[in-house]
């Protein structure tokens, strides 16, 4: 199952804080992050951040410890993988 894209989820969502998400990849992504906040954001395609609502990062390549399991959205989506970032739904 999917999380809804709701900003509501995206504000209990923790990607940003994940080490994966290294600090390249979050100034990469913020101006498009930005623009895309004012669209209509439960029909966007891809969101630099959220990434077990939308798909996988288009920077982030590499694990580097997963914290998916401790976000309140994977817990209430019983969401049972890990690593929505490198890999769309999931390891």
């Amino acid at each position: 199952m999917r999380v809804e894209k709701t900003k509501e989820n995206l504000q209990r969502c923790l990607c940003m804080s994940c080490p994966s998400y290294t600090m390249g990849c979050k100034l990469k992504a913020m101006p498009e992050n930005m623009v895309k906040m004012f669209e209509d954001f439960d029909k966007l395609d891809h969101f630099e951040c959220m990434f077990c609502a939308f798909d996988k990062s288009h920077c982030i390549e590499q694990d580097r410890g997963c914290i998916c399991a401790k976000c309140q959205n994977y817990k209430d989506y019983n969401l049972n993988h890990e690593d929505y970032c490198i890999k769309t739904g999931g390891i």
